[in-house]
């Protein structure tokens, strides 16, 4: 399954919508993490709050390709998707094991082909370096076996990059 993440407008959701299989908008309307870890321990990779994230976990679990557009922030993703990213946590467990010799949450629903962050704004070769070297994380991290990094100039260059 192909999941796409995006701090896009509107005019953008027939394009983002015919490229995958399930579309999350990064709008904003929804609670930021509470950091309770009750999506890890009292209710597995369900989120206690009533919104479009509750179960984010699960749609980001069972993506083999996760693709993510953001806007640069400074070498960073959106606050928007940020958010997204950070209500996700319940995608692995609280318990650690090693991969790859590191230490790392056990994943709570195995292993996924592609983690892949589309950037569009301004971007110097200091901030594509941090994208690069953040996204590779994230991708271990999450249980991807890679990851992909793609700088637009332009958001006309959008449907190629997906």
């Amino acid at each position: 399954m192909k999941v796409i993440i995006h701090d896009l407008g509107l005019e953008y959701e027939g394009l983002i919508e015919e490229k995958c299989d399930r579309a999350v908008a990064a709008d904003g309307k929804y609670a930021p993490c509470q950091g309770c870890f009750g999506c890890w321990t009292k209710h597995p990779a369900e989120c206690f709050m009533k919104d479009s994230l509750q179960r984010i976990c699960r749609v980001i679990g069972q993506a083999d390709e996760l693709v993510i557009i953001t806007k640069n922030l400074y070498g960073a993703y959106s606050a928007a998707v940020k958010n997204v990213l950070d209500r996700s946590i319940g995608t692995s467990t609280p318990f650690s094991t090693y991969r790859g010799r590191q230490m790392h949450h056990t994943l709570r629903y195995g292993k996924h082909d592609l983690w892949k962050v589309v950037v569009y704004g301004e971007v110097s070769e200091m901030e594509k370096g941090t994208f690069r070297c953040t996204a590779e994380r994230n991708a271990v991290n999450d249980g991807f076996e890679r990851s992909e990094v793609i700088f637009l100039k332009d958001l006309a260059e959008l449907e190629a990059a997906l």
